[in-house]
Order: structure tokens, then sequence, then C-alpha cells
């Protein structure tokens, strides 16, 4: 008896489990349905951005036709800026590469993708940034002769990839329909 009664306890002792740690939860963020609208301004250029998103207008006479579009849903925005070509493309062109650069530091990857339309005279880089970066995702755009127009996608909190994973993906797409929508006046 007393044999049976011990191994009823090594039985029992032994089909306890192991506590295992568990992630982290995040909230579900229910994405709105991707659809665009043209901005099509003041501005010396033309875009598709999300019917989801706002394009605001910055006041400030240094930064003329400079913009902000802005995810207040996701708690999110694209800083855009312009800037007229003056025989400094090369200036411009590794300016925005070392703003991306800054990011190389946290990020666990950076993939640079190269965007061409010729019929819209429109060319550029779009960099993808991956991993716990401020910037998920930064672009420029030119003609090359006169014109340059740079993005950067920030959100307002520190960045986790893992809780803002889907949201990011969200707004990468919008930035390629910006970059494909893209003309100039």
């Amino acid at each position: 008896m007393r044999l049976i009664w011990i191994f009823g306890m090594v039985l029992l002792i032994a089909c306890r489990e192991n506590p295992i740690p568990r992630p982290y939860g995040y909230f579900r963020v229910d994405l709105p349905q991707q659809t665009y609208q043209q901005c099509d301004t003041i501005l010396p250029f033309v875009f598709d951005y999300a019917t989801s998103a706002v394009v605001k207008l910055k006041q400030d006479a240094n930064e003329k036709n400079w913009i902000d579009i802005e995810y207040p849903y996701l708690n999110a925005s694209v800083h855009c800026s312009y800037s007229v070509v003056k025989n400094n493309i090369e200036i411009l062109t590794r300016d925005a590469a070392e703003l991306v650069q800054k990011h190389a530091i946290k990020a666990d990857e950076i993939r640079e993708q190269f965007f061409s339309n010729p019929q819209a005279g429109v060319y550029g880089n779009y960099f993808d940034i991956l991993g716990n970066t401020a910037s998920v995702a930064q672009f420029y755009l030119t003609d090359s002769v006169r014109h340059f127009f740079r993005g950067s996608v920030y959100f307002n909190h520190v960045p986790n990839k893992d809780s803002i994973y889907p949201v990011a993906g969200f707004i990468r797409r919008d930035v390629i329909r910006l970059m494909e929508s893209f003309q100039w006046k």
C-alpha cells in the first residue's frame, strides 16, 4: 500500500507543467480600408494619399512647401520637405542618405530600393528601415534639375517593432502609393 501511495505522489509531482513566460500582448489595431485621394493644392507637386490621413501645410517661411501627412488614428506622421534644386542635387541626395543612416545604429536592416517613373520625370530612392528605429521608412523623389522632395515616417511614441508592425506595413504601402502617383506641376 505504501508503494502505491509513493508512486501516486511521484506521479502527481512529475505531471506538473513547468511555468513558461508568456510573450507581451499588444492592443489590436483595426486598420482602416486603404483608399486614396489626390492632394492637389498650391504645392508644386501632386500625389495620392490615404483618405484616413490629413495633409497639413507647414506655415514657417523657411519651410515653404513642407507638409505633414498625419494619421491621427494610428498616431503616426509622414514628415515631408521640399527643396528647389540649385546645382546641389548631390548635396540633397547625400543629406537624405545621411538622415537614413542615422537610424542604422538601432536598425536590424535597411533596404534600399530605386524608384523610377520616367513618364512623370520622377526618380528617387525608398528606404525600408527595419527594427526598433524612430523612422520605419524614408524616401526622396527628384527630377534632378528643379525639384527635390523627401519624406520620413515617424510614430508619435517610443518604437517597438513588434507592436507597430501591422501599422508600419500599412503606412509603408501608403508611401509606395504616394511615390507611384507623384507628379511635378
